[in-house]
């Protein structure tokens, strides 16, 4: 829909005392107001995408409470849950509980005075809620339910109080964004569909969300399908922008080279001070919790700032991030700092302005960071970033003005994970007795199941029946049995009521690494679990100011050794900074190909030189960005130098792979420029080396980040090694290429582990006991050898693959852009340079990317850079 109802229209539908109130506390209706209050009424599914401080929440449960209120005028509110809301956060749970609670009570005053005194009631149900509690809820439960994914997939399996959901006639989700792009989502869409059938009838469903795209996607995540597989009904409004931004990306120096480390940081953090002065509150996203923490110490000593600036992030205790968001929503703290958990739609109060540190690698996570500035309705989101490389300017400058122009990055919905279907089937079979086509088509209704292969649906219920005689040995039993000539599956046994209720959900455990010495068997430190699985053997990363090589891994345990002059190939925050997404990626390869081509149009090679002048045209293209002036000289500087140097920019149609070497470790290098994003980038690079290690008969090492990677071999490599590599990677299917690839590697071993928890073949709670992640992973090493011997598809493995294959790589796109280079499409370039063109600086210096080597690194950006301005001179 494209217009809203009158105000008349909408407030016309809702109870007499609803609407008084409404009037009384709001002057006007939002945008989103507009649509839903008359839509909700009709029962009609909807999906609202707007901004923080639309009005949002209210849009989706004004109707509703009318409604209610309306029920319990005639005397017809029965006891039962009408509405459940739904939220990934608990926080936002506690949220809707008071700003709900707060409008009851006051409607309520209202309808006595009429004389209707029936109240309606609400509560919240998570995992925290006390025993007495969740008693009290049983025997006189809420008319409005707020809950989880996790808590409603519990309840709806409850025998008890699943008698108390037979009323509900709507479903709320809220920040849908999060939820549909991941297996919490999918869990969540799987319980409403078992829900749907349980009562017997369908329910409104309203899906409010702050940064969505393709919002056809998302309706078809929130109403499900119907019989024949088509998408249920549902009303999208699309108020995304109904918000202004005003957005800017600034360099703190004119020269972001040669400008020494301590002024770089003393303008950043004047520029951050200058910012926090001229607000009442400011909220600052660092892209790391290492990052949040050193801010708030340096604005704490070099301005003298106390208790009025704080920190909020997930290591935290949540009383310490309740603490923040209380502050913030008083107005009592000038400044938060934070790395991505305030970027949701928690109640945080009014927020002046906005500031990011370094580039949040997409559209849409800046659009929603900024978005919390200008908490009210009709306000300008505003917001800077500040940069402090080249590449993150031309990266940060391209995403702002996609923002300006309405461009978000898609998202995608998790399609037939097997692992969250074996977490339902078994939830199914605890409830009653199935028919196996019945049940088929209750998954198919929801949309990411909507073409799961029956094959599929088989094999997995065929794996929970413990057909698989060769898993009992591995404690791996039966949780339900299956009827295969009556075509009928339910629960085996007294036990699979708490192994479900236990052991449910989508968020895999995890805990620190230690890490040891592999000759002294010495401890060294912690890492991530999320970062092991990104370690190679012999990749280098540093700990405690240190370089070690990595070497192998034993459970949750690290085995590395001390690597001797050699530069590390991964920084230790590499698991915790998102990847460039692939639409902004493909966005700044655009503008990088007509930018250079607006360049040469301008100058002959011959005449192009270092301190030409800025063309108009050039200059306009620029001026057309949302940056400040010593970024736009920095950037027209940046790809100047490329050109004399190299001859070509890479750019979405273009491919440059360098052939050169590493002037301080005298490593052969092969630079991919591939701005195709990271998780595009870790699927390709392993393609191409295994193509290339086969060639030249020996391992290769490799590195990536976002704008491409690069491949280091101990002989040198030859054009014609290259060239073979490519057109053997194009002619051929990667899939069976990569899945020998991985299977040995740390994160084939940790995903398996995640996977074989969700498919309850590893129990991670067991009659009060709860399984250490050490041996879950202990267990898991041990299963992926005896489910390979079964079946190389068994349910458990397939799913591994998929989702690293979808997920944490981007094989479907991989295989379009090798379809795309055979075509021509996308042309490839080689050349041979003596030293790192200026587009591969970031990339040899990435691995230096850590607070203990960042001055180490800028002197090796400074030498590089004057290595490269040496030959452009020579050329002349």
């Amino acid at each position: 829909m494209s217009k809203g109802f009158s105000d008349k229209e909408s407030l016309g539908v809702l109870n007499k005392d609803v609407r008084e109130w409404f009037t009384s506390n709001f002057k006007e209706l939002t945008m989103p107001q507009s649509f839903t209050f008359k839509l909700v009424s009709e029962h009609k599914n909807i999906l609202v995408a707007a901004p923080t401080g639309s009005g949002k929440t209210m849009s989706g449960f004004v109707a509703i409470l009318s409604d209610l209120f309306n029920k319990a005028s005639r005397d017809d509110l029965k006891e039962g849950v009408y509405c459940i809301y739904v939220s990934p956060l608990r926080a936002l749970n506690n949220d809707i509980y008071k700003n709900l609670s707060k409008p009851l009570e006051e409607i309520y005053k209202l309808s006595e005075k009429n004389a209707k005194s029936s109240k309606v009631t609400i509560a919240v149900r998570t995992g925290d809620t006390p025993q007495k509690d969740r008693q009290k809820q049983l025997k006189h439960p809420p008319h409005i339910l707020v809950t989880t994914p996790e808590s409603l997939a519990i309840l709806i399996t409850s025998e008890k109080f699943a008698e108390n959901l037979k009323l509900v006639e709507y479903v709320v989700i809220d920040e849908i964004h999060e939820l549909a792009n991941n297996k919490r989502g999918v869990h969540l869409s799987l319980s409403l569909e078992r829900l749907r059938s349980m009562i017997g009838h369908d329910f409104t469903r309203i899906g409010l969300g702050a940064t969505l795209y393709p919002l056809d996607e998302a309706a078809k995540y929130l109403v499900g399908c119907n019989e024949d597989g088509t998408s249920r009904d549902c009303v999208i409004i699309d108020a995304s922008w109904g918000k202004k931004l005003q957005v800017q990306a600034i360099s703190p120096v004119k020269d972001m080279i040669y400008t020494p480390d301590e002024k770089i940081e003393q303008n950043t953090y004047s520029i951050i001070n200058d910012i926090i002065k001229k607000n009442k509150s400011t909220l600052i996203f660092t892209n790391t919790r290492s990052g949040t923490e050193r801010v708030v110490f340096n604005l704490k000593k070099k301005f003298g700032y106390n208790e009025d600036i704080a920190a909020h992030h997930g290591s935290l205790s949540r009383e310490s991030r309740l603490e923040v968001e209380e502050l913030l929503k008083a107005g009592s703290l000038k400044c938060a700092v934070s790395s991505t958990s305030l970027e949701l739609g928690i109640d945080i109060g009014s927020i002046d302005d906005v500031i990011q540190l370094g580039s949040p690698k997409s559209v849409t996570r800046a659009v929603q960071r900024i978005g919390r500035a200008g908490h009210k309705y009709k306000s300008v989101a505003k917001g800077e970033i500040i940069v402090l490389n080249r590449d993150d300017l031309v990266e940060c400058s391209i995403m702002l003005d996609a923002a300006l122009k309405r461009h978000l990055d898609s998202f995608r919905v998790p399609m037939n994970a097997l692992d969250i279907l074996s977490q339902h089937i078994v939830g199914m079979s605890i409830t009653k007795k199935w028919d196996v086509k019945e049940a088929y088509s209750v998954i198919k209704s929801s949309y990411p199941y909507s073409k799961l292969p029956y094959e599929d649906f088989i094999a997995t219920i065929r794996y929970l029946s413990g057909e698989y005689v060769g898993l009992e040995s591995r404690r791996v039993y039966g949780k339900i049995w299956y009827d295969e000539k009556e075509n009928t599956f339910g629960k085996r046994g007294k036990m699979i009521r708490p192994i479900y209720m236990l052991n449910l959900g989508a968020i895999p455990d995890e805990v620190s690494v230690n890490v040891f010495d592999t000759k002294t068997k010495k401890w060294i430190g912690n890492i991530e679990e999320e970062f092991l699985t990104r370690l190679k053997q012999g990749d280098i990363f540093t700990l405690g100011g240190r370089l070690y090589r990595f070497e192998y891994a034993k459970g949750m345990r690290c085995y590395v050794s001390t690597a001797v002059s050699a530069a590390p190939t991964i920084p230790p925050w590499f698991s915790e900074q998102l990847p460039l997404s692939y639409e902004l990626a493909i966005e700044i390869g655009a503008f990088r190909r007509n930018f250079s081509e607006t360049i040469a149009k301008h100058f002959k090679k011959s005449a192009l030189k270092l301190a030409s002048k800025m063309p108009k045209e050039v200059s306009e293209m620029l001026g057309s960005l949302p940056i400040d002036s010593n970024a736009s000289k920095a950037i027209y500087g940046y790809f100047v130098e490329q050109l004399l140097f190299a001859g070509s920019v890479p750019n979405d149609k273009l491919m440059l792979i360098e052939i050169t070497k590493d002037p301080k470790s005298g490593q052969n290098l092969a630079i991919f420029h591939s701005l195709y994003g990271r998780r595009i980038n870790d699927t390709l690079s392993r393609i191409i080396a295994i193509h290339i290690g086969r060639r030249l008969g020996t391992d290769v090492g490799i590195m990536i980040n976002d704008n491409g990677f690069l491949i280091n071999t101990e002989g040198t490599l030859k054009p014609s090694d290259i060239e073979e590599a490519i057109n053997s990677m194009v002619g051929r299917d990667p899939e069976p290429l990569l899945k020998s690839n991985i299977r040995k590697t740390e994160i084939m071993k940790r995903r398996f582990r995640h996977v074989a928890a969700r498919s309850f073949m590893i129990l991670r709670n067991y009659k009060g006991y709860k399984l250490p992640v050490g041996k879950q992973q202990i267990n898991a090493t041990l299963l992926i050898k005896a489910v390979e011997s079964i079946d190389k598809d068994f349910p458990v493995l397939k799913e591994t693959y998929r989702e690293i294959f979808e997920e944490v790589m981007d094989l479907p796109r991989t295989k379009s852009l090798l379809k795309s280079i055979k075509s021509g499409d996308t042309k490839y370039k080689i050349i041979k340079t003596q030293i790192p063109s200026p587009f591969a600086h970031s990339m040899i210096t990435f691995g230096h990317a850590d607070v203990v080597l960042m001055k180490e690194r800028h002197e090796y950006l400074k030498y590089l850079h004057k290595m490269v301005i040496k030959r452009i001179n020579a050329s002349k």
